[in-house]
């Protein structure tokens, strides 16, 4: 199930958030990410959130700015079951266009983004991290007359 975050669900979703870039992004030391951690905390109010909860256990969020995604993240024990993708479907729902920046060197989610329909607009230099990264954009097919 789908559902919007609630503010109880700040520990989870943060445990998920620094999982899931610690394996995603192995060419990114992990210092990084752990001292990223509070402000990312704190952003998470100001982004809309929506988790996958199935029998009362989170198994992965999506967090939206506008139509901006800030990330998707799934817990390792429940990757590659379609819960990314679920909640993709749902956003794509929710908007007319979505955009996202990836790590270039992050293989899987550049081509888990490109069968989900996106393509990269740019490509940038995320001088924080000295890594190469793609804006992506997805737009929803209009229908014909």
């Amino acid at each position: 199930m789908i559902r919007n975050f609630q503010k109880t669900d700040t520990k989870q979703v943060m445990k998920i958030w620094l999982n899931g870039n610690e394996d995603a992004h192995p060419f990114i030391p992990k210092d990084y990410w752990k001292s990223n951690y509070s402000i990312v905390e704190k952003q998470l109010l100001q982004a809309e959130i929506f988790v996958y909860e199935m029998d009362g256990e989170m198994h992965g969020f999506i967090g939206i700015v506008e139509n901006y995604i800030a990330g998707i993240f799934v817990d390792k024990k429940y990757r590659s079951l379609g819960v990314g993708k679920q909640l993709l479907d749902y956003v794509k729902r929710k908007y007319s266009s979505l955009s996202l920046d990836v790590y270039q060197k992050n293989k899987r989610a550049v081509a888990f983004y490109f069968r989900e329909g996106f393509s990269v607009l740019s490509e940038k230099l995320d001088e924080a991290a000295g890594e190469t990264e793609y804006t992506m954009i997805w737009q929803a097919k209009q229908m014909e007359e």
